[in-house]
């Protein structure tokens, strides 16, 4: 019977043991495909693992990850949620939790995430609430949305990712990893994604007449060799295609981390090999692609470069890479053609366009804008487009293009025309998977109703507060900027009126009544229907000389004399004022609260004055028309006199400017 006994022991242990090396080879061929950065492949290995035991915090982990690196933000979400769950998770998944809430437009948990990880990782607390600020934008974005129509490209969607759209005079380029071609499946598969290796293809448009294009069909072996190909971009008056193309290389001990550019993923060191960019040149002779050309400056050993875009004169290659001495992880830099045709060296395109993050996809509109894809500035969630204000070499300011052309998830690969109101764009906002599809867009010019009221407001004798009246029966005459001809209407008893209007059209709207100034408003409507409604108001001021007028947000800081921002945008509506009442001549008057000196007040008020007609002067206002006068502290609007003890908000009502007319 003892015998019995342990021999069932012993065949229980052998079964157990026999269980646990199949797990550990099950483990391991899992951690193997991770490692390799086939997250398709080990996506299903750890799913088998979990079938066999109870889970754990690195299969969890690794699944989550996974999906994340598969841009599968859905499935991503679900599973951080288990990650931190685990009481030993890193803070860093809470983070990683909240960014792919953020992807899904869940920004209430995103929020609330990242609040979380501020509190738990304090070294990372700013960057946290910038992001947490940032989904209360995505929110306010989303509710207020800019005029644009944005539809699926069916004819070159694919069920893989299909993305960066350029279009030439003859169709359209773009680049896709589907597997089917047509009637034929691909039988090579990149086991990153499930999909093919992303290759280059062309849509041909059906006639000169029609913007409707075939079936597109891949670019031949010159330019698609069988691994990674594209994106790309095209200089028609050379026919000329500058295109990506992703090599294989060995790692070096110091190597970079950039595991795939294809997607700029910053990965595992564990692989001995890792995929690099470089930028290809390619003539097009009529027949067939030829003399295929290396960019002089690539270096696939050491880093990437890619994503090319080319100005329409061929003189500047815009390009992004992730070479040493940049600001974050994958940064803009661009090249000039020499005299003798070759390119000049790499120039980052500085602090305005890159970020800490990724900065990628650089395109050249039409329009001469730079526009480009960024995780690093402040986005509604995966890479968001921008637009660069300001010229080549000089660009001064970074705007995103807001909802509808930015969406929750990765948004990219724009193409634009020389309005920069029309175009393509990639996205994954309509995937579940994470894979993209090229989507038009044009800005939405459909009617609606402008609806506005005339007003007088003026300070109530012996306080500081505003009371506002209707004027009725003022002239109100709406323009088209730029035109002479105008509608005409006069406000009703409660000085309102109306005016349809277009969306995405510049108007101005010009009032004016006996005894008062005239005034002049200048909007363009963002109409996303006909049942919109767009408020205007203007605020009408009676041409009674020497009655003070206070012009609202113009505050100084305590002993400040300088122009703030805010109160530049008020001063800009005096400018206009000025210009829409060419005979008047006025005062320009500064106020101090009661501190310090009466001397030294009456100093300050006056360089004050002097600066707001200064900013005048600087917009064209002739200087002859304005005084500046500094009148210290002998007329406070409040108690807040010497010796009494008052809050900062009642000295600044004291530190206001005021103006009245003189004739």
């Amino acid at each position: 019977m003892k015998r019995t006994f342990t021999l069932a022991l012993v065949l229980v242990w052998m079964a157990a043991s026999g269980f646990m090396t199949v797990l550990a080879q099950d483990m391991k061929q899992a951690d193997k495909y991770f490692n390799n950065f086939e997250f398709s492949l080990a996506l299903e290995a750890y799913k088998k693992v979990l079938e066999k035991e109870e889970p754990s915090l690195l299969v969890v982990q690794r699944i989550a990850d996974s999906y994340r690196i598969l841009n599968n933000s859905k499935e991503a979400e679900f599973w951080y949620a288990q990650v931190i769950a685990f009481p030993n998770s890193d803070p860093a998944n809470i983070y990683l939790y909240a960014e792919s809430a953020k992807r899904n437009a869940n920004y209430d948990k995103a929020k609330q995430l990242f609040l979380e990880y501020s509190e738990k990782v304090p070294a990372q607390r700013e960057v946290a609430l910038r992001m947490a600020a940032s989904c209360d934008t995505a929110k306010k974005w989303m509710k207020n949305p800019k005029p644009y129509v944005v539809e699926k490209m069916e004819v070159v969607n694919s069920d893989g990712a299909d993305f960066g759209p350029v279009r030439t005079k003859d169709g359209l380029l773009f680049s896709s990893d589907r597997l089917e071609v047509g009637n034929k499946q691909q039988t090579a598969r990149n086991n990153w994604t499930g999909n093919g290796f992303i290759q280059m293809y062309f849509a041909q448009k059906l006639s000169d007449t029609t913007t409707t294009l075939a079936n597109p069909v891949p670019l031949p072996p010159s330019i698609n060799t069988e691994y990674h190909n594209g994106p790309a971009d095209y200089l028609e008056k050379d026919q000329t295609l500058y295109f990506t193309r992703t090599h294989v290389v060995k790692k070096r001990a110091t190597g970079s981390v950039n595991s795939d550019p294809t997607s700029w993923f910053k990965g595992s060191d564990n692989g001995t090999h890792t995929n690099r960019h470089g930028i290809y040149m390619s003539k097009f002779n009529g027949s067939k692609w030829e003399n295929v050309e290396a960019f002089k400056y690539n270096n696939t050993d050491e880093f990437s470069i890619g994503h090319p875009a080319i100005s329409p004169d061929g003189k500047i290659l815009y390009f992004v890479s992730d070479m040493p001495g940049g600001y974050g992880e994958t940064d803009i830099y661009y090249s000039e053609r020499m005299a003798d045709g070759s390119w000049g060296k790499p120039t980052n395109a500085g602090p305005v366009i890159n970020t800490s993050g990724r900065e990628s996809f650089a395109n050249l509109g039409e329009d001469g804008k730079l526009y480009f894809s960024s995780d690093g500035h402040m986005g509604m969630g995966g890479l968001d487009l921008f637009r660069a204000n300001g010229t080549h070499k000089a660009w001064t300011q970074v705007e995103n293009l807001q909802y509808p052309l930015n969406t929750s998830q990765d948004d990219f690969g724009i193409e634009v025309d020389s309005t920069g109101k029309k175009g393509l764009l990639s996205s994954s906002r309509l995937s579940d998977n994470g894979f993209d599809d090229i989507l038009t867009f044009e800005e939405y010019k459909g009617p609606c109703l402008l609806v506005g009221r005339v007003v007088e407001k003026f300070a109530q004798s012996g306080t500081v507060k505003t009371i506002i009246t209707s004027v009725p029966d003022a002239m109100l005459q709406l323009y088209v900027d730029g035109s002479e001809e105008a509608i005409e209407t006069k406000s009703d008893a409660e000085g309102n009126f109306s005016f349809p209007v277009m969306a995405g059209t510049k108007y101005q709207i010009k009032g004016s009544k006996k005894g008062y100034l005239s005034q002049t408003v200048a909007f363009t409507p963002e109409c996303l229907n006909d049942a919109d409604t767009v408020e205007v108001e203007l605020t009408f001021i009676r041409s009674t000389p020497n009655k003070p007028v206070v012009i609202e947000n113009i505050y100084y800081d305590l002993d400040k004399f300088d122009i703030k921002p805010a109160a530049a945008l008020e001063l800009d509506r005096l400018v206009q004022m000025m210009k829409d009442n060419p005979r008047i001549r006025i005062e320009l008057s500064s106020h101090t609260d009661s501190r310090q000196t009466h001397k030294y007040n009456q100093v300050l008020s006056q360089l004050r004055a002097q600066s707001a007609v200064d900013y005048l002067v600087s917009k064209g206002v002739d200087r002859n028309r304005l005084v500046a006068r500094g009148y210290g502290e002998t007329r406070l609007i409040n108690k807040c006199r010497d010796g009494i003890s008052c809050a900062e908000e009642l000295h600044q009502e004291n530190r206001r400017t005021e103006f009245k007319i003189l004739r």
